[in-house]
């Protein structure tokens, strides 16, 4: 019987600096701080989804998926990061037009060790 989840709750994303990972997550994305539980867990929400911060219990759990946030324009989002210094490892640029929207994506560092990208849709012009 298939589960069908209708949502991802939360994510776990590792991080070494729980201090530094919280200013970026909170300040520099803007996500609402939810609450720090021992032994250096922090949690966020975005949306719909809950975002916890934590230190790898084992190397293994060092790899983490990239995190692609909806935001309205990936281009301006990327600027803004980066303009706080956060390094941005690929500009955002048009990879795809779908029903009549371009879809665009940057790719930008927390600083962790992590990717995440800044997605948009903007309906094409003409």
């Amino acid at each position: 019987m298939p589960l069908n989840p209708s949502h991802i709750v939360q994510i776990a994303i590792p991080i070494q600096d729980l201090d530094h990972a919280k200013r970026f997550y909170g300040e520099t994305l803007g996500l609402t701080h939810l609450f720090d539980a021992p032994p250096g867990l922090s949690f966020f929400q975005c949306g719909q989804t809950r975002l916890m911060l934590s230190r790898p219990e084992s190397p293994d759990q060092a790899k983490a998926s990239i995190l692609y946030y909806n935001v309205p324009d990936a281009r301006a989002a990327g600027a803004a990061l980066a303009a706080e210094g956060v390094e941005m490892i690929e500009e955002a640029r048009c990879i795809a037009r779908v029903g009549g929207r371009d879809i665009w994506l940057g790719i930008a560092a927390d600083g962790e060790g992590n990717m995440l990208g800044l997605m948009s849709e903007e309906a094409v012009a003409g």
